[in-house]
């Protein structure tokens, strides 16, 4: 049995679908059994909350692997879901981390992703870990102001590969149901590196419309576009922090972890612009 956490967010769904595809024996872990009403039929649902750790004896029993997301800053669902597994015999646990950790020195968003691979790495369960870089669908956060037809730039001459979370869930699929990945940890990017206003111009094609690119006058601005009622302290000074360290690389970091997993390329950009054009 595999247990996935997350299962109703972009890389927890497209996951259990993958998983169901392959015929996996899959359970779903929700705090609201209603959210995961939509989830395929065979997949088992659980209802339990990683911050309550008399919910989760139940929703580990009989699991052999976990897929670990937990969204927010902290660390005590990681250590719940860690001691829960642990006292389950589960024989592997696959964390979704960050390539932040990988940052020297490491900036503020590798931070809490570190401390979760710290716990997970002394739980004494066997661990792969999987280190993404930025999303493709962090695009997303652009709909109000695409509609606008602006969108504001951090970043400027900073490249970074973006990667679709399609594949994230691909490879922690193949992580779940192949042997040989215990004590590694990958850093997952897409093959494309592109500045925000590559991504801009791809998008526009994808919509048949006209974008401008406007330089922000500062990364505080896009933070505060993006939070309209105003992000928590430490997740603004870590935005802060990640916009500039972005807008000096301008070499960018790209690898092909994806591909000799997966055995193909990764996405492009561009597709995923094509399937995701009706949210904007």
């Amino acid at each position: 049995m595999l247990l996935i956490t997350g299962a109703t967010g972009n890389i927890g769904r497209a996951l259990v679908s993958e998983l169901s595809t392959r015929g996996a024996k899959v359970r779903a872990l929700s705090r609201d059994a209603a959210r995961v009403a939509a989830l395929p039929g065979q997949v088992e649902r659980a209802v339990g909350d990683l911050a309550e750790p008399s919910t989760l004896p139940p929703v580990f029993d009989g699991v052999e692997r976990v897929f670990l997301l937990t969204p927010g800053l902290g660390t005590d669902n990681v250590a719940n879901a860690v001691a829960a597994a642990r006292a389950a015999g589960v024989r592997q646990v696959v964390l979704l981390s960050s390539n932040n950790v990988l940052g020297d020195p490491m900036p503020l968003m590798g931070r809490w992703h570190h401390e979760r691979e710290e716990l997970v790495r002394a739980s004494g369960v066997p661990w792969t870990i999987l280190r993404p870089g930025g999303f493709m669908s962090n695009a997303l956060e652009w709909r109000e102001s695409v509609r606008a037809g602006v969108v504001l730039d951090p970043v400027g001459p900073g490249r970074f590969a973006p990667i679709d979370t399609a594949d994230i869930a691909a490879v922690a699929a193949v992580i779940l149901t192949s042997g040989g990945h215990e004590g590694a940890a990958y850093e997952l990017t897409g093959a494309e590196l592109m500045t925000v206003a590559d991504q801009v111009g791809i998008l526009a094609a994808a919509l048949g419309r006209e974008l401008v690119v406007r330089a922000a006058q500062s990364p505080e601005e896009v933070v505060r576009s993006r939070f309209a009622h105003g992000a928590p302290p430490v997740l603004a000074a870590a935005l802060v922090e990640g916009f500039e360290r972005m807008r000096a690389d301008v070499v960018g970091r790209r690898t092909e972890t994806v591909e000799r997993l997966l055995g193909r390329a990764p996405r492009t950009f561009a597709d995923w612009c094509a399937r995701h054009a009706g949210a904007f």
